[in-house]
């Protein structure tokens, strides 16, 4: 290009750049890039200025070469594609007429801080530093798949599509998938993005940052980020999400951290986090999740949710956790598990059971346990339902000892009463030994025991037709209590 050709403001820039030097044309420091497509000639430059200064510029020995351009109106193509630029970009408060093609591009570091343009094309982009796109608008697609940024990458207050706009729900606004970042991925502070945010398959050293973001895609995914790989944390407190955020097979050693955030999908799944790895969920004060959540196959250190934050339709089959909080009464924990779309999930109970018994809350372990065997009993043909109920009534399916000796009390209370009144006859008067209603009444009801006055005595009428059901009783009584007892041993 021909320094002939150049404007004022390109002449401006031109000569800067080999210096480092800024060129700044905002009226004050704030000014935004609002009204960029009005801006005249004496701030307006011509992107393909620009990329022969990046490519093939003037040096000045001594001098680090920056390109450092502020509130100008930036005209055509900038098409960086494979190009190789050792200077840092700095284009900030920046009105772009046309996309940013960086496809391939290997750059020192870009900084577009608060500028507005229509889209970026950035697959494959290497950066050696950081990416900041702090507070810039975006009407199309950020498309950076597969892109390597060594520093960090900035996307707090950014603001992505247009709200209402007519949009495929399955196009994603900000692609990352398969980007690597040796640092932080920051999109807090209000960051918005009307459509899918694409992170599946990305790899980012250190924490992901979400809070008091809004991503909204009503009808189809927020946030894509399945086998996604996280140094340290990702944070997503107070962020609103509307459509589906998937975490499928994600890895986060710390924490990830809904606290106060608000997610829903109604009439579909408003979290998919199935084979997710991380140290510790947090839901802390979240609102109730609107549509369905899965954690099947999850593996958490801590799960802080409450009761009221679990949506009406839950998948939790392999759930496996260490500690449960905040802590709840059992009774209000079971009634999560009874809105899984899978029915009966024994795992499920068994974790809930073993979260109780690891803060030695025995008490509601054996809640749970009870209420795992009544909700297998539904499962179950009309016979074996007979028999749980059976065991419910008499032992509580051994998690509920004292109803065995209160029956036993019971039935020996009335037995011995009533043979007492009305004593049997001894089978052999000069040989049986004297009559004990108490002992008798154990003769019946203990099927192992033997006292010597079963064999002696003999009932008539309508006593001995008590006698049967004592025997009865008894054999039922002990039967249960074994199986309850084995069921309850097994499982310690």
């Amino acid at each position: 290009m021909e320094i002939r050709d150049l404007s004022e403001a390109e002449r401006q820039v031109w000569d800067a750049f080999p210096l480092g030097r800024l060129v700044d044309f905002r009226q004050h420091t704030r000014e935004p890039a609002d009204l960029g497509a009005d801006w005249g000639p004496e701030r307006t430059v011509r992107a393909d200025v620009l990329r022969a200064l990046l490519i093939d510029g003037p040096r000045q020995e001594g001098e680090t070469p920056v390109l450092r351009l502020n509130g100008a109106r930036i005209t055509g193509k900038l098409d960086l594609q494979y190009a190789e630029v050792t200077g840092a970009i700095h284009l900030w408060a920046c009105y772009f007429d046309e996309e940013l093609d960086i496809y391939g591009a290997q750059l020192r570091q870009l900084n577009l801080g608060w500028s507005i343009f229509p889209g970026l094309y950035g697959v494959g982009l290497r950066v050696d530093g950081s990416l900041r796109m702090t507070g810039v608008r975006v009407r199309g697609n950020v498309r950076l798949g597969g892109a390597r940024i060594s520093g960090a990458l900035f996307l707090d207050r950014a603001q992505l599509g247009e709200e209402g706009a007519i949009v495929d729900p399955d196009q994603p606004i900000l692609t990352l998938n398969r980007v690597t970042i040796d640092d932080d991925l920051t999109a807090d502070h209000g960051f918005t993005a009307h459509g899918m945010v694409r992170l599946a398959g990305a790899v980012v050293a250190g924490t992901i940052t979400f809070d008091d973001a809004v991503l909204s895609n009503p009808g189809g995914t927020a946030l894509q980020a399945s086998n996604l790989s996280s140094g340290t944390d990702l944070h997503a407190m107070r962020l609103t999400a509307r459509g589906r955020i998937n975490l499928r097979g994600a890895r986060i050693p710390g924490q990830l951290n809904f606290t106060h955030a608000r997610l829903s999908n109604p009439g579909g799944m408003a979290l998919r986090a199935s084979s997710l790895a991380v140290g510790e969920l947090w839901f802390k004060e979240a609102a109730p999740i609107e549509g369905s959540l899965t954690l099947r196959r999850s593996q958490l250190d801590l799960l802080r949710i409450a009761p009221e934050t679990w949506p009406d339709e839950v998948r939790l089959d392999g759930l496996t956790y260490t500690t449960l909080d905040p802590p709840e009464p059992a009774e209000r924990r079971l009634q999560v598990l009874r809105r899984d779309s899978d029915g009966y999930v024994p795992y499920a109970y068994e974790q809930l059971a073993t979260a109780y018994r690891r803060i030695g809350d025995d008490a509601a372990a054996r809640k749970v346990q009870l209420a795992k065997q009544r909700r297998h009993r539904t499962t179950l043909p009309w016979y074996a339902k007979a028999w749980g109920h059976l065991q419910d009534a008499t032992v509580g399916y051994g998690f509920r000892p004292t109803r065995a000796a209160v029956w036993l009390l019971s039935l020996l209370l009335i037995g011995s009463v009533t043979y007492a009144v009305r004593e049997p006859v001894a089978l052999k008067p000069k040989e049986a030994a004297e009559f004990n209603p108490v002992f008798y009444t154990l003769d019946l009801l203990l099927p192992i025991i033997d006292f010597g006055q079963e064999h002696a005595y003999a009932s008539r009428g309508a006593y001995q037709w008590l006698g049967y059901a004592l025997v009865i009783m008894g054999w039922t009584l002990a039967t249960t209590i074994a199986a309850g007892v084995t069921r309850s041993i097994s499982r310690q």
